[in-house]
Order: structure tokens, then C-alpha cells, then sequence
């Protein structure tokens, strides 16, 4: 443990900036609902605006994703972490001078705007700097803490700008040198990282294209088989993982009349139990297990909370379904670490931005499901009395990455010949 201090100034990053960001979130849907319907617990509008934004948000991040990645190959991580952990500051100081409704449409268009940038990019750089750093062997467990250390966060605008101050001053780049993108390229050297400084290292100068086409993303999905599967769990897992985000908290409101106070509770008892689990348990099942098991342990355990929020029929059964956290989380970090394994030391942000993309598409989808039926269900036309049906859906959803995830088999990584390769065939 005493080698993962080599990575805390990013560890203390990333706890800054999703402190900050999710303090919001529990009071969030207190200020559209009284914005926009005051005095109502039940409302269609916030729904569906709940509802573009995230499309949009999706539209702008499934473009940006891999593009932000590839920028960061070139570039470095460090350099584009600082504009989208800039950015998120603006609309919350929008919001911090008043809650009347012109301040909020002001507040939901400046989200919607920055967050095509902003949404996603952080994590996703964030997992690109720690497989830079990190010996694949150790890669899963390293992730979970990442993973960890943003669910410790869930227990404003300030943070944010502290955050962005820190990364800036404290966090070492990991692949630039005097501007040019230095490479571990050979199989000996690949696991030569922070976590392992007395190895020998061979860098080799490299400029790669900076602007990712549709063809690279095409071109890294027909290179491996496993790659392939992972983006198919990515995309079924993030469409119902968005499903239940933008309906749960106006399903608990509807129908229990939750406000901040019980959102904030959820996501306390989330945060701890995913903590617990991706700081203490998955170091040590990872390696025992595998994490191609774990990653199926996950799915199921996701699957299985939703469809426990969806038949609620009692105050504290949300409480209960936040437990599941303890397992439901280690999902995304096996997902990311299998996908970090399929290419060389030198596409880390590209195949990240890849699959950050590929969720990005499904939070474009996600809403034209989910947004519908959840407004349907709440209301009093719904064809019958299920207020958690769009939740179950999203269940089911999660149930397909389920499915795709039990035939992930682990395979050698591709080189980045191969990719290479693969593309110039292609062409």
C-alpha cells in the first residue's frame, strides 16, 4: 500500500472535484421541482427536461469523449483535466446567486453546455493517468481505489475551484516531456510505472494524430474480441445505470415524498458501502478472483437493486436497496481495467475515451426510454400502478450487460501493431 501513495495527488483530486459536484445533487431536484412546480410533488416538466439535458449532454460527451482522450495522449493528462474541472464551476455559481426560475433556465443551459465537455471526462482522464502508472497486474485493484476514493466523496462550487487549484500545483504529469508524449513501448518495460520506480525504463518519442476518427474506434473494436464485449457491457450498463439516475429521485419523491434530506441519506449509505468495498474488497477478490468474475458479480448486484427500487412499496426499502452498493460498484473498474488491458501504454486515452463515448451514446438513448415512462407512470394516466416500472426497465437493461459479461474471457492484450495494423487494412 505504501506504493500507491505515488499516485495520491491524483486520489486527492479526484475526492476534491466529486465532493464537489455531488454535494449538489441531493438538493437538485428540491430546486428544479420548486423552480418550475411550486408546491407539487408530482411534475412531467422537470422530468423531461431532466431528460433533454441529459440527451444532449450525451450528444455532446459522445463526441468530445474520445476526442479528449486522444488529446490527452498527445498532450498530456494533466493539461486536460484542467478544463473540464474549470468549467464545472460556472453553472454552480449561476445557481448559488438565486433559485428563482430565470436563474435556473440560466443554471440548466450552462450544465447542459458545459457538461458535453465536462460530463464523464474527468473519470475518464483520471483512469487514463492511473493505467499510465500502474503494472497491468495491479491495474483492477488501483481502479477500485480510484473508484473508492469518488464514493468517499458522496459523504459546491468552492471545492471545485480548490480541486482544479491543487491538481494544478500537485499532480505530475504522467506522459509528457518537453511536449512530445513519451512511451513504454516494449513488453518488459510495459509495467515500469510510479508504482515501480526502481525498474528500468526505455521511453520511446512518439506523436500520434490528435483528433480520433470514427475509423480508430471501429478499427479498436474489431482488434479484440474482448474489447468488443467490454463496450457492449458498457453501453446496456450505463443505459440503465442513466434510466435510474434520471427517474429515481422523482420516483422516491412521487411516492414517498423524499426531499434532500433522504437523497442525501441514499447517498451517504452509497457512498460508505462502496468505499468499503472498492478500497478493501476489491484489492483483495481482484487478484483471488478475477476481474472478469467481479465485473459479472457487479452487474448482478446493480441489476438486482434496481429491481428493488422499482417494487418499493415501503419508505426503507430504498435504504435497503442502497446497500447493494457494496458489490453493485465493482462493476465499472473491472469494466475500465479489462478494457485498459486490450492496448498498448500509448492508446490509454483513446481506448477510455472510447468507452466513455460509447456511454456517452447510451445517456443519448437512456432518455428516450426512460423519460417517458417515468413521466407516464408518476402520473395519474398511467395505464396501471407501477410508479417504478421505467426503473425496472432500466433493470433489465442492466440485465443484458449481465448476460454479455458472463462471456468476457480473459485473452493476451493486443499490441499496438496490431491495432496499427488493423486500421491500415481497414483503409
Amino acid at each position: 500500500m505504501e506504493k500507491v501513495s505515488a499516485l495520491s495527488h491524483l486520489f486527492m483530486t479526484v475526492f476534491l472535484y466529486n465532493f464537489s459536484t455531488f454535494m449538489v445533487i441531493p438538493a437538485i431536484t428540491d430546486v428544479t421541482m420548486s423552480a418550475l412546480c411550486p408546491g407539487e410533488d408530482e411534475c412531467s416538466l422537470p422530468i423531461y427536461l431532466t431528460g433533454i439535458q441529459q440527451a444532449i449532454m450525451g450528444l455532446g460527451t459522445l463526441v468530445m469523449m474520445p476526442l479528449i482522450g486522444n488529446l490527452s495522449d498527445t498532450y498530456g493528462r494533466k493539461a486536460l483535466l484542467t478544463v473540464p474541472m474549470s468549467l464545472t464551476v460556472i453553472p454552480l455559481a449561476v445557481l448559488a446567486c438565486s433559485r428563482e426560475k430565470n436563474y435556473f433556465y440560466a443554471y440548466y443551459v450552462l450544465k447542459t453546455l458545459t457538461a458535453m465537455l465536462c460530463e464523464g471526462s474527468v473519470h475518464c482522464l483520471a483512469l487514463a493517468y492511473v493505467a499510465d502508472n500502474t503494472p497491468e497486474n495491479r491495474r483492477a485493484s488501483i481502479f477500485g481505489i480510484l473508484s473508492g476514493i469518488g464514493s468517499s466523496a458522496f459523504v459546491s462550487a468552492t471545492l471545485a475551484v480548490i480541486a482544479t487549484v491543487y491538481m494544478r500545483v500537485f499532480l505530475p504529469e504522467s506522459i509528457v516531456d518537453d511536449g512530445v508524449s513519451t512511451w513504454r513501448n516494449t513488453k518488459e518495460n510495459a509495467n515500469v510505472s510510479l508504482l515501480d520506480k526502481d525498474a528500468d525504463s526505455i521511453k520511446n518519442v512518439r506523436i500520434f494524430k490528435t483528433i480520433t476518427s470514427f475509423d480508430d474506434t471501429i478499427s479498436l473494436l474489431r482488434s479484440s474480441l474482448t474489447f468488443s464485449q467490454v463496450a457492449i457491457v458498457a453501453f446496456f450498463n450505463n443505459i440503465g445505470d442513466a434510466g435510474l439516475h434520471a427517474a429515481l429521485m422523482y420516483y422516491l419523491k412521487a411516492s414517498f415524498h423524499f426531499n434532500k434530506n433522504q437523497f442525501a441519506d441514499l447517498m451517504v449509505i452509497s457512498g460508505i458501502a462502496g468505499t468499503i468495498s472498492q478500497m478493501l474488497l476489491m484489492p483483495m477478490l481482484a487478484p483471488a478472483i478475477g476481474e472478469e468474475k467481479l465485473l459479472s458479480i457487479g452487474l448482478f448486484f446493480s441489476c438486482a437493486h434496481m429491481l428493488l427500487y422499482s417494487i418499493a412499496r415501503s419508505s426503507w426499502v430504498p435504504y435497503a436497496a442502497a446497500m447493494f452498493s457494496l458489490l453493485a460498484v465493482f462493476a465499472l473498474p473491472c469494466l475500465r481495467s479489462i478494457a485498459s488491458k486490450q492496448v498498448g501504454p500509448n492508446e490509454q486515452g483513446k481506448v477510455q475515451g472510447c468507452i466513455s463515448g460509447l456511454c456517452s451514446f447510451a445517456n443519448v438513448v437512456s432518455p428516450w426510454l426512460f423519460s417517458p415512462l417515468t413521466a407516464l407512470f408518476l402520473s395519474e394516466s398511467a395505464p396501471f400502478h407501477f410508479p417504478g416500472f421505467s426503473i425496472t426497465c432500466a433493470g433489465f437493461a442492466v440485465m443484458i450487460a449481465f448476460a454479455q459479461s458472463i462471456m468476457i474471457r480473459a485473452v493476451r492484450p493486443i499490441s499496438n501493431s496490431e491495432v496499427r495494423n488493423c486500421n491500415c487494412a481497414e483503409l
